[in-house]
């Protein structure tokens, strides 16, 4: 049975990577499983709504019932009822695009977002995926907070952003790391140029109560000719305003509230 799951949530895993669907010998290729078992598991996941089949003999994707489960436990949580009218907040102060990552284990997943200046519903393809800790600013944020030997493990166990998928300026060794890291505690924000995507710069500072490890990152991002240093420098007031009245208002979360505490 434990196999069984391990094979089913790897393959949704590795489906969600690929929106655009992958065959059956693909998936099985990718999962190391042969062709047969893969298949069984593949129709176990369309039996139960999570996976399609584009048609007969095509290619498998994801259905929405994923997402759905995420949104929904986002919304009984309250967290985006809370923090959204922060974000939005500063948003229309920035003119850029504001963001909130929740925590959760090792991971920083972003959940809720607003621009400044732009009405109607865009597209975010980060919207629910991972943060790469070692080249975002939301990933700098959260480390900030840790001692360097956990940074350092979450980073490892993730992976090092490469410079060709992020920006020219991606740290790609723990000392290139831990230098953004110990600048950023001096600072009390993370800020980053050109590390996440090339021409984009961006801001973040965690969210934590006195005594508690972080529990989410609020962060501004846009392009580096607007979001320059000096930029960065005149919002960090209201970005640490933002993460401190959510931090206070943070109880009102049941998945907030029931953050443990941690050894940093």
């Amino acid at each position: 049975m434990t196999a069984a799951l391990d094979r089913g949530l790897d393959l949704l895993e590795h489906l969600a990577s690929h929106p655009e669907g992958l065959p059956l010998a693909l998936i099985a290729d990718s999962a190391n499983m042969p062709k047969s078992s893969c298949h069984r598991v593949l129709l176990a996941l369309v039996a139960r709504g999570y996976v399609k089949q584009l048609h007969a003999q095509g290619d498998y994707v994801l259905t929405t019932k994923v997402a759905a489960l995420g949104l929904g436990f986002l919304s009984g949580s309250g967290i985006v009822d809370i923090a959204q009218p922060l974000i939005e907040r500063l948003a229309e102060a920035s003119g850029e695009l504001a963001r909130l990552s929740i925590v959760d284990e090792d991971r920083l997943t972003w959940v809720a977002k607003a621009e400044g200046g732009r009405k109607g519903f865009r597209y975010d393809p980060d919207m629910g995926m991972d943060a790469r800790l070692s080249c975002t600013s939301s990933g700098h944020a959260w480390m900030l907070t840790l001692s360097d030997e956990r940074a350092v493990a979450l980073v490892s166990k993730q992976g090092f952003g490469l410079p060709k998928e992020y920006g020219p300026k991606a740290p790609t060794t723990v000392k290139a790391l831990l230098g953004f890291l110990h600048a950023a505690r001096v600072r009390g924000y993370a800020m980053i140029d050109e590390v996440f995507a090339p021409g984009m710069a961006a801001v973040a500072a965690p969210v934590q109560r006195r005594g508690r490890p972080a529990m989410a990152v609020i962060s501004i991002a846009g392009p580096r000719q607007r979001l320059t240093t000096a930029r960065i420098q005149a919002l960090a007031p209201a970005l640490l305003a933002a993460t401190e009245e959510l931090a206070a208002e943070s109880s009102a979360s049941g998945l907030f509230s029931k953050t443990p505490l941690g050894k940093g």
